[in-house]
């Protein structure tokens, strides 16, 4: 988040920031922050002065005589009140100016497309054919149906709906993806983590969850722990408070994690099968880099290329989207989606998304490195890329290689990782 220095230096700038990502006066009043700011530093003058003063007082009850020791006890006791009732408004100053910080976003890119919401979302580019077949392609739910591949109905009598097991020859497919892509990562010097899916809330203000999307995460107040929706989560605060070395960056985490999601505004979406459910694998780039934007956009299209190339080693037809300033979230500086076709909807689904935070993140968690160049202590950039997700990256995966019979094609490049066979299926031979 921008600090309030710059925000005052930078007000127009600022409010226009705000206004490209669709907030309103009701949502974040710059005005009302900048005068609550102003107020909060006279009061800590004030205060100070006031604490200076009690103090010669207290001093001066010693050497007082008999007569006049009453007068400045009296005093000093009213100046003792009057110093708690301006630190009870500092304080409540102070608590309301926090919060209305955590909600300031991150400002968008100038390269950034603007619009109001996903309809000014740009196309960058189409990669990949879009299959035609000379049948009746059937969706990933007959797919998982005539291989016996799930328990989706059985599943949902146990755990509710938006759940999912997958089994077999599909539940060795998903884990196989998430081990190319480590594999993958692990080649461009990515350092494989796996992390717990739970955290407590302070890291959710730092990534950005809160105070945002509270309605999105799950809570379980026995323990006073959050479930955590993405590898990030944990690994955004997992050197908070640091202070590197310029030497050690970048630093570059592939983090593996169950993932939990609550899909609250998901409501007339499409939640059948596979797509959207509540718990789920995702395998997460993640980058902390110099404090430079042009180093964190260069690392930005590295995290792109990347994802690219998995669909592309995935042999599956895909689009890259640059995201507007209305629909990306608060934290985003840049961001792009990639959308891999799904046949049976005829239509591009998401399967990952790739930020540049650049330092909106780190000031949040406290994230610092000393500069080679001039030993300053500085705010790091991070970013964030899925690897892949799954089972969500499976629907267009068995759908785009599907057969006539029902079975469905392993790209070459993944075939190793599924024992060298060359097809799935009941039908496979």
């Amino acid at each position: 988040m921008p600090d309030i220095k710059f925000i005052i230096e930078n007000k127009d700038l600022v409010q226009d920031g705000l206004t490209k990502k669709g907030y309103t006066k009701e949502d974040l009043d710059l005005d009302e922050l900048i005068a609550l700011h102003k107020q909060i530093t006279a009061l800590k003058t004030s205060s100070q002065s006031l604490a200076e003063e009690k103090n010669k007082l207290s001093n001066q009850i010693k050497s007082a005589s008999a007569e006049d020791r009453p007068n400045i006890i009296t005093k000093s006791k009213e100046l003792g009140e009057k110093f708690k009732l301006q630190e009870q408004e500092l304080s409540d100053l102070t608590a309301k100016f926090d919060l209305m910080m955590l909600k300031m976003p991150n400002l968008p890119s100038p390269e950034t497309p603007v619009g109001p919401d996903d309809s000014a979302n740009v196309v960058r580019r189409y990669v990949g054919e879009v299959p035609h077949f000379d049948f009746e392609p059937k969706d990933h739910i007959e797919l998982m149906e005539i291989n016996d591949w799930s328990e989706m109905e059985r599943i949902a009598k146990v755990s509710g709906t938006r759940t999912y097991a997958i089994k077999n020859e599909l539940a060795k497919l998903e884990l196989a993806m998430h081990m190319f892509v480590l594999d993958k990562l692990r080649s461009y010097g990515f350092q494989v983590i796996t992390v717990p899916s739970i955290s407590k809330e302070k890291p959710l203000y730092g990534q950005g969850y809160l105070p945002f999307s509270r309605d999105e995460v799950y809570y379980l107040p026995q323990d006073d722990i959050y479930l955590s929706g993405t590898a990030e989560l944990i690994l955004n605060s997992l050197r908070a408070d640091e202070i590197l070395t310029e030497n050690e960056l970048p630093v570059l985490y592939a983090g593996f994690s169950p993932c939990f999601r609550r899909e609250a505004g998901a409501a007339g979406k499409d939640t059948r099968g596979l797509v959207r459910v509540h718990q789920f694998m995702k395998t997460e780039q993640f980058v902390i880099c110099a404090g430079d934007v042009n180093e964190s956009e260069k690392w930005h299209q590295k995290l792109l290329a990347i994802s690219e190339e998995i669909l592309q080693d995935f042999e599956l037809p895909y689009r890259v989207l640059e995201v507007c300033t209305g629909d990306m979230g608060a934290p985003k500086y840049r961001q792009y989606d990639l959308e891999a076709w799904v046949p049976s909807q005829n239509c591009y689904r998401e399967t990952h998304s790739c930020s540049n935070i650049t330092d909106w993140q780190a000031r949040r968690t406290n994230l610092r490195y000393r500069a080679n160049a001039d030993g300053k202590v500085k705010y790091a950039h991070t970013l964030n890329n899925t690897g892949i997700a799954t089972p969500r990256a499976l629907v267009p995966f068995i759908e785009n290689h599907q057969n006539a019979d029902g079975t469905v094609n392993i790209p070459l490049k993944l075939q190793p990782y599924m024992g060298g066979v060359k097809k799935i299926g009941k039908n496979a031979k």
